[in-house]
């Protein structure tokens, strides 16, 4: 079977662990997902079946927007409940202070990605390093903020929403809302993906993924056999020439092209709708 849809992950489980949940539930064994989700974390997680999983780098999946629950003064190597050693207890912050901190997030951000996470040092991940005791830099990030808000203030819990562009760490953005409010340490308490770009939880429906695709659709206009047999495709058959990435509808299937410098290439062969 072949299919796409927006799956909802619980805390508490792995993202590989949820996908075997899903894979025996729905009798697939061929599937994939798209934006890892610690175990840590909850919400959308998009899912495909068949050869739809080889559709994730040309979907609308950014930005993405997440809500996360802040504890002021809880230490966490980790940056979240999985590895509080200390918790100091604070006095209540004006509301306002608050509300500008989290604004302050927003624009072109640099910062330090948490010491547990899923980059690579030396072919190892991070995590792996930090939870073997070993001592390593990571390279500071750029990540874009498209939006920032306040959603609730209860002392010492601030919950907040943001926008973001893909690769954003929302841990460390909750380390940085509490330095800003002057307070050392500041871990999540809740972490929750509400959307990946176009795409938000809806009880696991299909998606129709003629209407998922980031890349725009082309006319070839030559004949049809052409692209149904995989045969090299002309410039000239194409209603759109510019360099780019491009699908073409062939009906119950598509396929994706790409153009560059007049020559065409095949980025995926017919993928079937269903």
């Amino acid at each position: 079977m072949n299919s796409l849809f927006v799956a909802y992950k619980p805390s508490g489980i792995g993202s590989n662990f949820f996908l075997s949940k899903l894979k025996r539930k729905y009798k697939n064994k061929k599937a994939g997902f798209s934006g890892t989700l610690d175990p840590f974390a909850k919400g959308v997680l998009l899912v495909g079946f068949g050869s739809h999983t080889k559709l994730f780098r040309f979907l609308n999946k950014t930005p993405k927007v997440y809500r996360a629950t802040l504890w002021l003064g809880a230490r966490s190597d980790s940056l979240d409940t999985e590895m509080i050693n200390n918790v100091e207890v604070l006095e209540p912050l004006p509301l306002e202070k608050v509300t500008n901190a989290v604004k302050s997030l927003e624009g072109d951000l640099e910062y330090e990605p948490p010491i547990f996470s899923a980059k690579q040092i030396n072919g190892q991940r991070a995590y792996d390093l930090a939870r073997a005791g070993k001592k390593f830099t990571l390279n500071k990030i750029n990540s874009t903020i498209h939006e920032a808000k306040l959603i609730n203030y209860s002392h010492p819990f601030v919950t907040f929403e943001v926008t973001v562009s893909e690769g954003t760490y929302v841990r460390s953005l909750g380390l940085i809302v509490a330095k800003r409010l002057d307070v050392k340490y500041g871990s999540l308490s809740a972490l929750e993906r509400l959307s990946e770009g176009q795409f938000k939880y809806d009880g696991e429906k299909l998606l129709d993924i003629k209407k998922s695709l980031n890349v725009p659709l082309n006319r070839y206009l030559g004949e049809t056999e052409n692209v149904k047999l995989g045969r090299v495709l002309d410039i000239d058959d194409f209603e759109r020439q510019n360099d780019g990435s491009y699908w073409l509808d062939n009906g119950d299937n598509i396929s994706i092209i790409t153009i560059e410098n007049k020559i065409v290439k095949y980025e995926l062969g017919r993928i079937y709708t269903c």
